[in-house]
């Protein structure tokens, strides 16, 4: 039986690709990604922490332990010499290119500062929706709940992974199949 398996790193073209990195070791991946050349995003979210006798913000990853680097073949070896990099990500040991629309939707995703009052309406969960304004203006997902009269919860597809957004509900159009 001969199997063969996808592999999308081209010689010309930079194409996105995710890659494993140590336990909170992101961010210091990204930098030494950035000090050999190599284009690299590491999305982060703002958490606030409470402890006993502070209250401190602090920049997380988005999805742990991943760092997208853009990269053309030459630079594939380089990525995987570079310190606490386990590896690329790959789907069924297909190396998968990530498509540029994904990486774009992350970037406005951590972006996003919604704050726009909504009107009730009568939905259900698991319905198709579409944002019709704002920065995410033609992302489509499902309605998962409703978060209360005012926001609405929709999941997205991406690299494996599932985003959960809060969307006001006056950003919301039904998507008709």
């Amino acid at each position: 039986m001969n199997v063969t398996y996808e592999n999308h790193l081209s010689r010309t073209e930079a194409r996105w690709f995710a890659i494993y990195t140590g336990f909170r070791k992101e961010k210091y991946v990204q930098k030494e990604l950035t000090r050999k050349g190599v284009e690299s995003y590491l999305p982060t979210m703002m958490h606030t922490r409470q402890y006993v006798r502070k209250v401190k913000t602090v920049e997380l990853p988005l999805i742990s332990c991943y760092v997208f680097v853009k990269i053309k073949q030459p630079k594939y070896v380089p990525v995987l010499e570079t310190e606490y990099v386990h590896g690329f990500v790959k789907f069924s040991k297909n190396l998968i290119s990530i498509p540029e629309r994904e990486i774009e939707l992350m970037r406005l995703i951590v972006g996003e500062k919604l704050a726009v009052k909504a009107e009730p309406t009568t939905w259900e969960a698991g319905e198709e929706v579409e944002v019709m304004s704002g920065p995410l203006t033609g992302l489509r997902g499902k309605l998962v709940r409703r978060n209360n009269k005012r926001e609405f919860l929709i999941e997205l597809e991406n690299i494996g992974y599932a985003f959960q957004l809060s969307v006001p509900l006056n950003m919301l159009r039904k998507v008709d199949l």
